[in-house]
């Protein structure tokens, strides 16, 4: 039972926390990390797999951050595209209000004027569509 309890292992001692460490292969890590110290000694397993695995984690926190970066300049990419395209349909609405307003206004006046000339004024509308029809069939059959 005394055997059972040990004292907490130090959290700077990565290899009491990672546990049992992979036998060493006598090559570098892809890594970056070597299985050489600069003394040319090489270094215990646990440490090098401590660093490997290090390494591998600093590589997946550059790829996460960079992604993070994209997506950061994506969306503020897309919020400038939804602010101009809002204030272009305000603009668009703007327009087609004052359109609104001028067609409401020729069509006010065009029935005063239907109701002080009576019925002429329709006969002159056929009239015109009638020679209006006439030139664009002339024109179609020309071509």
């Amino acid at each position: 039972m005394s055997q059972r309890v040990r004292t907490a292992p130090s959290l700077r001692d990565r290899s009491a926390l990672l546990g049992a460490t992979p036998p060493a292969s006598g090559r570098s890590s892809p890594f970056g990390g070597s299985v050489y110290n600069p003394s040319g000694h090489q270094q215990a397993n646990g440490h090098r797999y401590a660093d490997d695995l290090e390494g591998q984690n600093d590589e997946a926190l550059d790829g996460l951050s960079n992604k993070v970066k994209m997506l950061k300049d994506l969306t503020i990419g897309i919020g400038n595209e939804v602010r101009e395209s809002t204030i272009q349909l305000s603009q668009m609405n703007d327009a087609f209000a004052e359109t609104s307003g001028i067609l409401s206004g020729t069509f006010r006046r065009m029935n005063n004027m239907a109701a002080r000339q009576g019925c002429r004024w329709l006969w002159y509308i056929i009239f015109l569509t009638i020679v209006f029809w006439f030139f664009m069939v002339a024109w179609w059959f020309r071509r």
